[in-house]
């Protein structure tokens, strides 16, 4: 059975069957709808790394043993004058406390100078004495007892780590646990990072005390408060469509059923997403806006074909019927080329982007339905009077004069000059997209602005302490008690050494590092003593006095991490130092000693920065290569797929070349836009060259093809180009630094993807098409 006979019974069969087609529509949206509104925001520090990645088997294998990366720091800070007073450490008490209490924290892993492993040690006459550097009878409003406090501090050699340098500051930290304990299920990182707002910074923050968070947990948290306000944007941008929607089609009654469709596909997405068990990240609630945005570019063609149907005599229903026909293999080409392209995103190994996929290609599969059987059954019942005919005689009169001088672009004398600019442009977007970068380039959480609470926050704790969340943990692996070895633990001293010296990295501490400063200890603190010793007895003795809780060697002492503090988490910085990382453990490792990354947050990051970078290449392969095979199978011919690809490929190259002079690195929440917007740019020039392409198989002119594809098509792909662009051009005001930035992006391919479709598109048919047709 031929397409077209496919078609003519589908046709026959929707249309003669109009009422219980609409009846099981209406179901399917109450119960989809009732699911939608069980979706919740959906975030975990899990999704976000690629877990098959070198350096995450290597965090995961030794999790347990040095805590995972998704930690908390929260420091509390006085606002007049430095910590030792009884305000301050009656505020820091209830903070640890506090914090020690709330859901998903790793108890065992709560550190402040409250904590009992925050100890002291010193050198007296008799040996080494020590104690928890908050005594257990310590009391917060006595001068000498706060002096104590302040002289313990400096002899556990925190300063810099738990007390800021200028002793104004004191830190709180915790990790968290992937479980919640009290409820047995994943933990809410959204609702966990509401609860480090109200019980502790609504709590404690005052006019004299500053409270400061950051960790994975809050910036999340952060982000989904903010993507909050996507809501509004997204009433906005059916209020701006609506009317761009009316002032095309000249009818209430088909505007009002056009945005019905689209948003009714917005509901099965969200619907099925609870269905299957998803949720929403806050990373990925700009999917539902884009589904809308494809929905209301397929209605508008389908308004357009009724439309112009009514205009030449014909009924609404039959108008409807036949919009059906024509549309539906372009349309559900189109559509499925953008399905098929966003499911190419799940070889990427990173959980957030194929949920990102699965939401995406949910909402477009969605729009066939909705957009191409929905919308013209509806329509079908539209009445349309002589008044609507005549509002179009005037416009379309004005248009033909439109239509008849761009279609000189599909002229091969102007064909060449246009191909020969856009070759230009090319070449100018594929040097510039040489320099984008792979991921964070500026210091703090990408998606917020710099002026958000939470980058403030992170850069007073970075300029105030000499560690923060930014920080690498080089695993050495080594046989069992292998920390008793002097050549073991030379290796890691003298690797500690040479890495501390590179640029980036602000500060270290492994070890060896600490046991020098015992076995100085126990040499009257002399510094010349401040050596690792040779002698295996007196190194034992200075291990002896570093527990496993320090973080730095596990139970057998087979690995024992290097922790390199950064400067800061952009992409050049990560990279830098994870190149110097692999050169210099070479020197060193041997059969029995590995130098294994990476751990902790900045390990977290350079392996997600290396996973993006590794599925950039094969993304846009699987991408091109999906709707150039649905080209091939829709036009059978190798010109005509050409004539669509071509400009995507172009305005894919110019995008990321955007990206280099918007200073935006490729991240994990950058990386799909390409995909998303070659997925809806593709529809433009399927409906320009599926109506050209029937023409070009009658012996028809080029420039005639494209002129009556113009005068069919030409109005609605440049109106949906333009309303579009409109639509997410709001966002560059956005409370999100990622929103704003994903719409200058997107507003930029919509307006260039639609320029591609009626400018390069005829001039590349014109030049394929040049012999048949001279």
């Amino acid at each position: 059975m031929t397409t077209k006979r496919v078609i003519a019974v589908c046709e026959s069969a929707i249309f003669k069957n109009r009422g219980i087609v609409l009846s099981l529509f209406l179901l399917a949206t109450i119960f989809l709808a009732y699911q939608a509104m069980q979706l919740k925001l959906d975030a975990s520090f899990s999704k976000n790394i690629p877990l098959n990645h070198e350096y995450m088997q290597n965090y995961v294998k030794y999790q347990e043993d040095f805590g995972g990366a998704n930690s908390i720091l929260v420091a509390v800070c006085d606002r007049d004058s430095d910590i030792f007073n009884q305000n301050f450490f009656d505020t820091l008490k209830n903070v640890h406390d506090q914090l020690f209490f709330i859901p998903g924290i790793d108890r065992s892993q709560v550190s402040s100078l409250y904590s009992p492993a925050t100890r002291f040690t010193e050198v007296v006459e008799d040996g080494f004495s020590g104690g928890p550097v908050i005594p257990a009878d310590f009391s917060s409003n006595d001068p000498k007892a706060l002096d104590k406090v302040q002289e313990n501090i400096v002899k556990a050699g925190i300063v810099g780590r738990m007390v800021s340098d200028d002793f104004h500051c004191s830190m709180v930290s915790a990790r968290l646990l992937e479980i919640n304990p009290n409820s047995g299920e994943k933990l809410d990182t959204i609702q966990f990072a509401d609860s480090l707002e109200t019980q502790l910074r609504d709590k404690y923050e005052n006019d004299q005390i500053s409270i400061h968070i950051i960790g994975f947990a809050k910036m999340v948290g952060d982000v989904a408060n903010g993507a909050k306000g996507v809501l509004v944007f997204f009433a906005i941008a059916i209020a701006i469509t609506g009317i761009m929607v009316y002032l095309f089609s000249k009818s209430l009654q088909k505007t009002i059923l056009t945005l019905v469709c689209s948003v009714v596909s917005v509901i099965w997405q969200m619907g099925l997403l609870t269905v299957f068990g998803f949720g929403l990240d806050p990373m990925s609630i700009l999917v539902p806006f884009l589904v809308f945005a494809i929905g209301v570019s397929h209605g508008v063609q389908m308004i357009n074909a009724v439309g112009k149907e009514v205009r030449r005599g014909m009924t609404v229903c039959n108008a409807a019927q036949l919009a059906f026909v024509s549309l539906a293999l372009p349309g559900g080409i189109a559509l499925l080329s953008d399905t098929v392209g966003f499911l190419t995103l799940l070889v990427i190994d990173i959980g957030i982007i194929r949920e990102l996929a699965i939401t995406a290609s949910l909402g477009v599969a969605v729009i066939i339905m909705t957009n191409l059987i929905l919308l013209p059954v509806l329509i079908s019942f539209v009445t349309l009077g002589d008044k609507f005919k005549g509002r179009f005689i005037e416009s379309a009169g004005r248009a033909d004069k439109y239509w008849q001088f761009m279609s000189r672009a599909a002229t091969p004398k102007v064909a060449v000059y246009i191909v020969a600019i856009s070759v230009a442009l090319f070449a100018f977007g594929f040097y510039q997209s040489g320099k984008m970068k792979i991921g964070d380039l500026d210091n703090g959480a990408a998606a917020l602005h710099e002026d958000s609470r939470y980058n403030q926050d992170t850069f007073l704790i970075t300029d105030k302490f000499a560690i923060t969340v930014d920080y690498m943990s080089v695993l050495v692996e080594t046989t069992a008690e292998g920390c008793t070895s002097n050549s073991v633990m030379q290796a890691m001293d003298d690797f500690q050494w040479k890495m501390t010296n590179v640029e980036g990295v602000q500060s270290a501490v492994s070890l060896p590092s600490v046991a020098k400063i015992v076995n100085a200890g126990y040499n009257e603190g002399n510094p010349k003593w401040r050596v690792l010793p040779r002698n295996q007895q007196t190194l034992v003795q200075a291990i002896a006095r570093i527990p496993t809780s320090s973080g730095l060697l596990n139970g057998d002492c087979s690995v024992m991490p290097v922790i390199l503090f950064m400067e800061n988490h952009k992409a050049e910085t990560i990279e830098h130092v994870i190149d110097k990382v692999k050169e210099f453990r070479k020197q060193y490792e041997s059969d029995d000693l590995k130098f294994l990354l990476a751990s902790g947050p900045v390990g977290v990051m350079g392996a997600t920065n290396e996973a993006v970078k590794a599925a950039q290449g094969p993304m846009m392969w699987y991408v091109f290569g999906a709707v150039i095979l649905l080209c091939l199978l829709s036009f059978t011919s190798i010109r005509a797929t050409l004539s669509v690809v071509l400009p995507l490929y172009l305005v894919s190259v110019l995008a990321q070349a955007l990206m280099t002079y918007l200073n935006i690195g490729l991240t994990v929440s950058t990386l799909p836009v390409i995909a998303l917007g070659v997925g809806i740019g593709v529809d433009y020039g399927i409906y320009i060259l599926s109506t050209m392409n029937e023409k070009l198989k009658q012996n028809m002119p080029v420039q005639q093809a494209y002129l009556e594809a113009l005068q069919e098509r030409g109005s609605a792909v440049l109106f949906t180009g333009i309303t579009l662009a409109i639509g997410v051009s709001t966002w560059v005001f956005s409370a999100l630094k990622f929103q704003m930035d994903m719409g200058i992006l997107l507003t930029f391919m919509f307006i260039v993807n639609m320029l591609g479709a009626i400018i390069v598109l005829p001039a590349l048919a014109a030049l394929f098409w040049y012999k048949k047709n001279p």
